[in-house]
C-alpha cells in the first residue's frame, strides 16, 4: 500500500511540474506551425514571447491577429529584432500607418528599409525631424532626408 501512494504522490508531483512550466517554456518545446496557431489566437503576453522568435512566419502571423493592440504594433515597430518584411507589412497597413507613433517608430528603427521610411518623413513633426537630423541610429540616407524637410519648412 505504501508503494501505491508513493506512485500517486509521482504522479501528482510530474502533472505540477507541467503546470509549473512558463508560457515561454512552453513556446520554445513548440513546433512553427503550433506556434504559428497560437500567435493568430494567443493573448498579449503569447503575442510577445512570439515576436521575439526568430522566424519571420511566426512573426508575421501575430501581426494576423485580430486582438493586437496599437501599443504592441508600436513597441513592435520599435523592436530591433524584428524582421523587416515585419516593418514593411505594418508600414503598407493603413490600419497602423495612419497612426503617429507607429509611422515615427518605424522611421527611427535602424532595421526599417530605407524606401519605407522616406515615405513617411514628410508626415513627421518638426520636432521629431531634428532628433532624427541628429540621429547616429537611423540610415545616413534617412538623416540626411530628415534635413532636408526640415529645410522646407
Amino acid at each position: 500500500m505504501n508503494a501505491t501512494n508513493q506512485k500517486k504522490n509521482q504522479k501528482n508531483n510530474n502533472n505540477n511540474e507541467k503546470k509549473k512550466k512558463s508560457l515561454f517554456q512552453l513556446i520554445q518545446d513548440m513546433t512553427v506551425s503550433e506556434k504559428i496557431k497560437l500567435a493568430m489566437k494567443g493573448d498579449k503576453e503569447a503575442r510577445t514571447i512570439l515576436m521575439q522568435d526568430g522566424n519571420r512566419m511566426v512573426q508575421l502571423a501575430v501581426l494576423e491577429n485580430p486582438r493586437i493592440t496599437e501599443s504592441e504594433v508600436v513597441n513592435i515597430c520599435r523592436s530591433r529584432n524584428v524582421d523587416d518584411e515585419v516593418l514593411r507589412r505594418i508600414a503598407n497597413s493603413r490600419e497602423w500607418s495612419k497612426l503617429y507613433q507607429v509611422r515615427f517608430s518605424l522611421v527611427t528603427n535602424p532595421k526599417t528599409p530605407v524606401a519605407v521610411s522616406m515615405r513617411f518623413i514628410s508626415t513627421l513633426m518638426a520636432n521629431d525631424l531634428k532628433s532624427l537630423a541628429k540621429s547616429k541610429s537611423v540610415p545616413t540616407a534617412v538623416a540626411t532626408a530628415a534635413r532636408r524637410a526640415i529645410a522646407r519648412k
